[in-house]
């Protein structure tokens, strides 16, 4: 009996690895609109995940959708989550950094209610994905992404929880802040050389003023961009600000 039932054991086990071994990531790059303007959103999901899954919608930092942004949703996959990386400028619009793609970034700083009708356009399209439970969907934003992120809090977008990485923090309609669903993590470094001291402590006062459900966490020594590879990578700061992440995830969309 002991050696049938271990013999028992063994095939489950391989059913169980063999099952997991068909289980792969799939990624797609698909259009939506915003009033005229064509935009491309990149979504990866695993497919051995049946039924509505919850979402994590991402925005990318100032270039647009780059591999950075396309390794994050698929990381998320691998979770179990359907990840979209929307896009705020436009099909095919992929400035060069630093000139290009700061213009082109200061077209929609300049102009928040285009970034929000950007930002609501990208939410509406991953929210109507078949496989998406819109109920469940975070949003998370890089840098210029980040901005993004927390314009969809302040457009009162029913996020399950927005999450800035090293993301700008002006604000020119604090009164907005009100505006906000769902808890907000800030995941910020300490040496940050472009969201300076006052654009925080404005933020700060003006997410307390409205008691916003907010965490804000400093990781000391790192610059701006610390999860991105490069001079400004930060090693430790990009994996607890992953794993802070995960744990709001954990409290609000996980399943």
């Amino acid at each position: 009996m002991r050696i049938a039932s271990f013999i028992t054991t063994l095939a489950s086990s391989a059913f169980l690895l063999a099952g997991a071994a068909l289980a792969e990531v799939k990624t797609e790059s698909f259009d939506y609109k915003q009033g005229d303007t064509t935009l491309e959103g990149f979504i990866a999901y695993d497919d051995a995940k049946t039924g509505k899954l919850p979402g994590v919608l991402i925005f990318p930092q100032w270039t647009g959708l780059s591999d950075h942004e396309r390794d994050a949703a698929r990381n998320f996959a691998k979770l179990g989550y359907v990840a979209m990386v929307a896009d705020v400028y436009g099909k095919g619009v992929r400035p060069a950094p630093p000139k290009d793609s700061g213009v082109e970034m200061g077209k929609y700083m300049s102009n928040r209610p285009l970034l929000r009708s950007r930002v609501k356009a990208g939410f509406e399209a991953f929210s109507q994905r078949a496989n998406v439970n819109a109920s469940k969907i975070a949003v998370i934003g890089y840098c210029f992404g980040g901005t993004a992120a927390l314009e969809a809090g302040r457009e009162g977008l029913p996020a399950a929880a927005i999450v800035t990485l090293h993301g700008v923090l002006s604000n020119p309609t604090p009164a907005d802040a009100k505006n906000f669903k769902s808890p907000v993590l800030v995941l910020h470094g300490a040496d940050d050389q472009v969201v300076l001291a006052k654009e925080v402590e404005d933020f700060q006062a003006e997410m307390k003023a409205v008691k916003a459900d907010l965490q804000f966490i400093s990781y000391s020594g790192a610059p701006h961009g610390f999860t991105q590879a490069g001079n400004y990578f930060n090693a430790n700061a990009a994996r607890r600000s992953w794993v802070a992440m995960q744990d709001l995830f954990k409290e609000t969309i996980a399943q």
